[in-house]
């Protein structure tokens, strides 16, 4: 059932009136909303508090980690929970909100114009220890660079990590495959379509993008 809350009440007019305007997407009557640019998205959550009230978390998710659910896989803010005291008090952090949401959206898609920017951002970064999606998106990124070697430097810092979960077990497999074809880049690039694909579509979006070159 909806949160009909005066909290989700303001919170979600305050999201129409600043995303809306830039084609954002709200997911049914959830507090995220999304940008579509065909292989990622921009991801914007009100987060809920455990008493009445909201924070924020903007970010981008790539479509190739083939999931059924909004992620964040880079951040562009967060903004810890704040509560709902007064009507008047929670209009205007809402509208605060909403307006941060927006303009770190904006920030988002001049940062991520194109595959190739998006892949020479998410190789220029360090990649953190025990982060093993770090490694793997840097190696899908090199890969389609044209850059085999580093592809496979980074793959295989994933496929050293210790399985410890049933989801590091399907990312090493998923590793492997990438890992084989790093020096072909037509091969890397039509698995990276497909897994967009299939994301797109276990997310409900429209639309498949064509290949990413």
């Amino acid at each position: 059932m909806a949160d009909r809350s005066p909290a989700s009440r303001l919170i979600t007019s305050a999201a129409r009136e600043h995303l809306e305007p830039l084609g954002l997407t709200r997911r049914g009557r959830s507090r995220l909303w999304t940008d579509d640019h065909g292989w990622w998205l921009g991801v914007v959550e009100f987060t809920p508090s455990r008493t009445a009230g909201s924070g924020l978390h903007v970010g981008a998710m790539w479509l190739w980690h083939d999931v059924d659910h909004p992620a964040f896989h880079v951040d562009a803010v967060r903004v810890g929970p704040e509560p709902f005291r007064t009507e008047d008090q929670f209009t205007r952090l809402a509208f605060d909100l909403g307006r941060r949401a927006a303009a770190n959206v904006a920030a988002l898609r001049e940062r991520f114009p194109s595959f190739p920017d998006a892949a020479r951002d998410i190789t220029s970064r360090p990649v953190r220890r025990g982060f093993l999606w770090d490694g793997f998106d840097a190696g899908i990124a090199s890969a389609l660079l044209g850059d085999p070697g580093t592809a496979r430097r980074h793959f295989e810092r994933v496929l050293r990590a210790e399985p410890v979960a049933p989801w590091m077990v399907d990312a090493q497999e998923k590793t492997r495959e990438l890992h084989a074809m790093a020096a072909d880049r037509g091969a890397a690039a039509a698995w990276v379509t497909r897994a967009v694909g299939s994301s797109r579509s276990r997310l409900g979006l429209e639309h498949v993008p064509r290949a990413i070159s």
